[in-house]
């Protein structure tokens, strides 16, 4: 089986995780993928394979040569909430000229170079595309493809030397609970890569510090006729806290190391209202700002009115890794050396956003991220380039020589 074949019979299994489903998947759809990935690793001969009760599969390969040293890798079976991922039907691009890419006719969709500039990176690789109407999933059944391409190489070439492997595919990582009841004893690896995210140019190292608040405006519903200075609309006073916030430090606005609030839901009526803010910045004390500029906020609305009106509860999710990492730079230099030796170029980029590896690496498995070829996750826009994806499985192959 090659790595195209294994990408598209992927991605057409529906795995989309639930964020408002607290159960170990969030969804039992997960189970569907991960049972395949048993199978196929099993059907390499591989010994010691489990899928444990939470829906996360597990998978050890013996060094073959004198190294002691075990090297985890880590991708998530689950795709995003924000775009459903039932039916997809991936299309194959080959050899791309660069011309815009009709996704679906009827739809009059378009995937053009003018809108997404990595497509005029990519002129001559295989690529695959949606139809439109779903999205595609390579965010990071394209990290799955690569990790089981690799895994088959390994199986099938025992002259190729290589040191202890270490395998998980996690799930529910969308919905920011892909390392809950993570084995680490059993994985049992000196650190790992997780494999996702975008362009196999890119080394992750860092992510954002994040924190998520709820915001709670009370209100005072009286009959509209008769409410001249009695009535006390919660939706209005929503508004007027979130303009005392930076206007300017949206998702929309920023970029590289600049943090943002992120209004990503917000529930209202006359009487209550409820915000909830994603709080993101590289920069631990910068992040710290941010949540006193809510409260602040909070502070100045209930003084105007004189009521306390506004609740604020903040909660940190996660943190930056990047400290943990160079603290063992070896894991890093062991990558530089695999591009280096290819002719590969790569970048060093924050990652705005979180990975499982963040939330690992502080739990003792230090674990940067490696890209995938995946680009423009969580939408109908997404694509993938097979030509990237089979450039990282090179990648890994000088990585595990250890």
């Amino acid at each position: 089986m090659t790595i195209n074949d294994r990408f598209l019979t992927y991605v057409q299994i529906d795995t989309q995780s639930d964020e408002n489903n607290h159960s170990k998947p969030s969804t039992t759809k997960q189970y569907d993928l991960a049972k395949l990935l048993v199978k196929e690793l099993k059907d390499l001969n591989i010994q010691e394979v489990k899928l444990d009760p939470y829906g996360v599969v597990y998978a050890h390969i013996p060094a073959n040569n004198a190294s002691k040293k075990t090297i985890g890798l880590i991708a998530h079976m689950d795709t995003a909430p924000d775009f459903t991922g039932k039916n997809v039907r991936p299309k194959i691009i080959f050899h791309y000229d660069g011309t815009p890419i009709l996704l679906n006719k009827n739809l009059n969709l378009w995937l053009d170079p003018k809108d997404f500039e990595t497509l005029s990176r990519q002129i001559g690789d295989d690529l695959v595309v949606t139809d439109g109407t779903t999205l595609l999933g390579a965010d990071d059944k394209a990290g799955i493809a690569i990790i089981m391409d690799f895994v088959a190489f390994i199986m099938t070439h025992p002259e190729y030397l290589h040191c202890n492997l270490s395998i998980a595919f996690t799930n529910d990582e969308e919905i920011g609970n892909g390392a809950d009841n993570f084995d680490y004893a059993y994985f049992n690896a000196d650190y790992a890569y997780t494999i996702d995210g975008g362009s196999i140019h890119e080394i992750n190292y860092e992510n954002f510090n994040a924190a998520n608040a709820t915001i709670v405006v009370r209100g005072r519903s009286i009959h509209p006729g008769s409410a001249k200075n009695k009535m006390l609309n919660s939706i209005l006073i929503a508004q007027e806290f979130h303009a005392l916030l930076d206007q300017n430090a949206i998702p929309s606005k920023t970029e590289g190391y600049e943090g943002f609030y992120h209004l990503d839901a917000i529930n209202g009526q006359c009487e209550k209202t409820t915000l909830h803010y994603l709080l993101r910045d590289h920069d631990l004390t910068k992040l710290e700002k941010k949540k006193q500029a809510l409260i602040k906020a909070k502070e100045i609305i209930n003084q105007k009115y004189q009521l306390p009106l506004i609740e604020c509860n903040i909660i940190d999710s996660y943190y930056n890794m990047k400290d943990l990492i160079l603290k063992q730079p070896e894991i890093l230099e062991v990558v530089y050396a695999a591009y280096q030796k290819l002719n590969i170029d790569y970048q060093l980029i924050p990652i705005r956003g979180g990975t499982d590896g963040a939330r690992l690496s502080y739990e003792g498995l230090l674990t940067p991220n490696l890209g995938t070829g995946g680009y423009n996750c969580h939408g109908k826009y997404e694509y993938a380039s097979l030509t990237e994806m089979k450039q990282m499985v090179e990648i890994l192959k000088i990585i595990f020589q250890q």
